[in-house]
């Protein structure tokens, strides 16, 4: 599936519309330059999963952990891990394990720890205009805005 997106608040939507749908321990693999819109996208993401508060990147503290929506979500930034056992050390395990969502910026860097991760890669088009695309995830058939 691919959205073409005009502003943030664009970008937040269709997260937001993704994490209504999304089924407990989902993970999503990011792919995306700095700057693209990955945070933007996990903030409406997080909207969608009930969360009402404001969310962050992770980028200095690796995961944020949003609590008290309909799914827990875990949002992750990989940019200063080398490998996928930095990962691991960091109880990838433990987050799997609590049911919620998982979303992973920079993935590539520790792509063989995601198991069938769901891919959005977002592509900056334009100042404002991002190109979103949304791989796998057999739930998401009927995903739509």
């Amino acid at each position: 599936m691919i959205f073409l997106t005009n502003s943030p608040h664009e970008t937040e939507a269709v997260g937001e519309r993704l994490g209504q749908v999304l089924p407990a321990g989902a993970v999503i693999a990011y792919r995306g330059d700095l700057g693209a819109g990955k945070t933007a996208f996990t903030r409406g993401l997080a909207r969608g999963l009930g969360y009402g508060e404001p969310v962050t990147s992770p980028t200095y503290t690796i995961v944020n952990e949003y609590l008290g929506g309909r799914l827990p979500l875990f949002h992750f930034d990989m940019y200063r891990l080398r490998s996928s056992d930095d990962l691991w050390d960091i109880g990838w395990e433990d987050y799997l394990d609590r049911g919620g969502v998982c979303a992973v910026e920079w993935s590539e860097n520790v792509a063989d720890a995601l198991e069938d991760p769901i891919m959005i890669t977002i592509e900056k088009l334009g100042e404002d205009t991002r190109q979103i695309t949304i791989e796998g995830g057999e739930t998401l058939a009927d995903f739509s805005l």
